[in-house]
Parts: C-alpha cells; structure tokens; sequence
C-alpha cells in the first residue's frame, strides 16, 4: 500500500479487505506481477492524478476467482493477464478523456487480488510462463503501438531504439526484430548491448562515446524509424540520423524536454515525429497475437517477492536492469 508518496521504501505491506467485483468485473487472484517506470513516478509523486492511498502496478497475472452477474468473457479458474489500460475509449486511433492505468488511483497488483473490469482480461498465452505473462502487458502494449500502429514499421527497414535495458525496449528489438526491420541500439553498457543482439539487434553503440553518432551513421546508413523514450539532447541526434522522410515516435522523455529542437533537420527532411502512449484494447489483441505466432518470451531480469518490491523498485531506479522485473504473489491459502 502507498499512503504518501517520497521514495520505494514509503511502500508498506498491509492487510486489506479482498475486492468485490461489480457486474461488469472480475477478481484476479494474482501470481505473478511486473514493475513499470510509472510506478517509480507515482511513488516520487511525479504523475498526473495521484489519489492515497492506493495499491501501485499496473502488470499482473494470475486466476479469475469471482465474476460479476454479466460478466460472459471469463469463467472461475481461467488463467488471465491484464490489460492495465482502462477506459480507452471507442476510437481505435486516440485515447478518450477517461483513459487511466491500472494502480493508482485504482488499487494495482502489487497485491494478492485486484479487480478489474472483465473487457480487461485476456487469456494468458500458453507458452509463457506466470512471470514472464505478467511482464508483458504495459511494455508490449506500448512497444506494440509505438512500433507498429503509430509508427508502421516495414519488414527490411532500419529501427533505432535508443537506452536499450527497459521492458518497452527489449519488446521494441524483439518485435521489430520478429516483422523483419534490421535493428540497432544505444547504450552506456556494453553488456546491454550484446544482450540486444542476443535478442536480434543487428548491432548497437555506446552513446558515450563522443562520435557515437557518427559511428551509428556509419554502422547503419541512416535511420528509417526512431523509438524514443529518451528525449533531451538525444532527440537532435535521432533527428540527424533519419533518412529523408523516415519517422520518429516517441512514447516518453526520461531525460526531459528537448533543448533547442534543431527544426531544420526535422523539416529539410521531412521527418515526421510522432506521439504514442500505451495502445488501444485492439492493440493489445494483435500484440498478444504477435507474441503468440513468433513464440515471443519477454525478457526477464530479476524476480523479487511481494515484500521485496522496493528493493525491485530501488534496482529499475538505478537501471541496473535489463527487461522486466517481476515480483511472486504468495498464495493466501
């Protein structure tokens, strides 16, 4: 439970009633759930619509275990993961005013139960794993939409995903890697970077280095599609290494607003930049699909217990991951 948000360690295991659906929802009891950046912004107090206190995460996955009277998609028993997005909305291409995440202000995952509306949950595919099921939904949901619907990646185009480590981007080089795009990276650790090749990265540089973007001009030829979660200084430099009419999508800015955007190199190119957060509910479909018909395992870093998640939280905040970090639900019987 969060009660005041400050640091990881303001997070606090306490015992609270188990949920009860309403007509149109279900009750999850939860085996496994996964660690987003989000969570670190709402525990640091530095994301829009806070309301303590309330239980974080948004990633989960585990057993339907009570049913609202018209709930017809899901029965007692059927292993589910979750859709963290709520209220999307009835247009496919943009999110409607209502839209929010699963855990806070609603109550989240970091939990043993969490109820959830019953169009929020999807049957878990059958050749992942319980942690590896609840690392998928926010980060493949995201990087599904950033890469293809918004961004419309092409089998033999050349993908940039700069800061390579994090969930969204670790989907990001399996899933273009998987449609066939020849994929490069960014990273400060060298490691990281041979661990994105291991997923199918084509190569990557050191952003370090001084002329790393010379060398990533080099290494690739120029860019067709960017994914950035970077923004800052970066966000010039991706705008240098596009090919005339290439793309940029962005779906965060980790190191803030970009300092004198260099609009020449946007317009004398014809580079389009883009917007995306999250993915519609038919997003998740087809993403869930993808991840099926490539046989696609999210990438997993470390999994911690329920009462280790500020220890998870501490280890994302200092990026010292690489994928996704998962926390176990004990079993209340």
């Amino acid at each position: 439970m969060l009660r005041e948000t400050g640091s990881p360690d303001s997070l606090k295991l306490e015992n609270v009633d188990m949920p009860k659906p309403g007509s149109k929802e279900v009750v999850v009891r939860l085996k496994t759930a996964a660690l987003n950046r989000r969570d670190l912004l709402v525990i640091h107090g530095q994301y829009p619509g806070i309301k303590l206190p309330a239980i974080p995460g948004s990633d989960g996955a585990g057993e339907i275990v009570e049913i609202g009277e018209k709930v017809q998609n899901v029965l007692i028993g059927d292993e589910v993961i979750i859709n963290p997005g709520l209220n999307w909305g009835g247009n496919l291409n943009t999110k409607g005013a209502d839209f929010t995440v699963l855990g806070v202000p609603t109550n989240g995952t970091y939990a043993q139960y969490v109820r959830v509306p019953a169009e929020n949950v999807y049957f878990k595919p059958s050749h992942l794993s319980w942690e590896e099921a609840a690392a998928l939904p926010l980060a493949g949901l995201t990087a599904y939409r950033a890469l293809i619907t918004r961004g419309q990646v092409k089998r033999g185009e050349t993908v940039l995903i700069p800061g390579v480590g994090g969930g969204v981007a670790t989907f990001l080089v399996q899933f273009a890697a998987a449609l066939g795009a020849e994929v490069y990276v960014t990273s400060s650790n060298e490691e990281k970077i041979e661990k994105a090749k291991g997923l199918g990265a084509a190569g990557g540089v050191n952003y370090t280095s001084e002329d790393w973007v010379k060398e990533m001009d080099r290494l690739t030829g120029g860019i067709d599609l960017s994914v950035d979660s970077i923004g800052g200084e970066v966000f010039n430099n991706l705008l240098s290494l596009g090919k005339i009419g290439s793309r940029v999508v962005s779906f965060g800015a980790t190191r803030g607003p970009v300092p004198h955007l260099v609009l020449p190199s946007m317009t004398v190119k014809e580079i389009s930049v883009i917007g995306s957060t999250m993915g519609s509910p038919q997003d998740f479909v087809n993403m869930i699909k993808l991840v099926e018909e490539h046989k696609i395992h999210p990438v997993l870093d470390k999994t911690y217990s329920l009462e280790e998640a500020a220890d998870a939280l501490l280890r994302m905040e200092k990026g010292e991951n690489f994928g996704k970090l998962v926390l176990s639900i004990p079993d209340d019987k």
